[in-house]
């Protein structure tokens, strides 16, 4: 097993009850592999893509809001900011 099927392995274990993030970490990944089997021990050495898989900070906070029946609802809402190395994080 090389290293991105090592560390796909890994993101899919820690995160398995979210398809999306899995399904992005894998198109990303796969898209790389050429580059990174070419140089795998340095990108194994510097642990690059455990760094880029795993987010810098989460944010979690409360979202109320009213629906049309005139109901105070409560949801959560989510940020998830991976890497602030060339500046701010960057919003959506």
């Amino acid at each position: 097993m090389g290293y991105v099927d090592e560390v796909l392995a890994k993101v899919k274990e820690k995160n398995a009850s979210e398809p999306e993030f899995l399904q992005a970490v894998e198109e990303v990944l796969e898209s790389l592999r050429p580059v990174i089997d070419a140089n795998e021990e340095l990108y194994r050495k510097n642990a690059i893509l455990e760094r880029i898989t795993e987010p810098d900070r989460q944010i979690m906070f409360r979202v109320p809001w009213v629906d049309d029946n005139g109901q105070v609802q409560v949801n959560r809402g989510y940020r998830v900011q991976f890497n602030n190395a060339i500046g701010p994080y960057k919003g959506g």
